[in-house]
């Protein structure tokens, strides 16, 4: 095996695996998941400056690319799709892909919290919840919830950042 096939072998093996389970998690199709990686990993073979930095720098830079591409496979499959018709509909809707695909990406930050940090988040943020009411809830001390919430709420920003989103 040459010096080229040894580094595009390692690069699959580091990252294709969570980039097919995050696309089919946002798709919902393996086979065409199987697409897109090997799209991502093409971009990313292209690139030599991605391939240069950390895996996790490297990472996140792939699921950003295989979000937009799903974004872009989405957008354009429902502009092939389209009918013309002899009326206007009453209301055009606004295009909730991109509110769908945060969701997804929130949703898959959250679950790799632990419990004690996810379940105080959702309380919270989700649910509504004050800080008395999530102790209460839970069974835990007010401080306890916020302690949970600070450390919970930074380990999804870099659950998210790994996740190419951006401040």
């Amino acid at each position: 095996m040459d010096d080229d096939e040894e580094r595009l072998t390692a690069l699959y093996d580091l990252h294709a695996g969570v980039l097919r389970r995050y696309v089919t998690h946002l798709t919902g199709d393996g086979a065409g998941a199987d697409d897109i990686v090997q799209e991502t990993l093409l971009r990313a073979w292209r690139t030599p400056r991605i391939l240069a930095q950390e895996p996790a720098t490297t990472r996140a830079w792939m699921i950003t690319v295989a979000r937009h591409i799903v974004i872009d496979e989405v957008r354009s499959a429902r502009h092939r799709h389209e009918h013309p018709v002899a009326e206007l509909p009453e209301r055009a809707g606004d295009d909730e892909t991109d509110r769908l695909f945060d969701a997804l990406l929130i949703e898959d930050a959250l679950a790799g919290l632990d419990d004690g940090h996810r379940s105080v988040i959702v309380a919270a943020y989700y649910r509504g919840r004050s800080t008395a009411q999530v102790a209460a809830e839970l069974g835990i001390p007010e401080g306890t919830v916020k302690s949970r919430m600070h450390y919970g709420l930074r380990a999804l920003r870099l659950a998210l950042q790994e996740r190419g989103v951006t401040r």
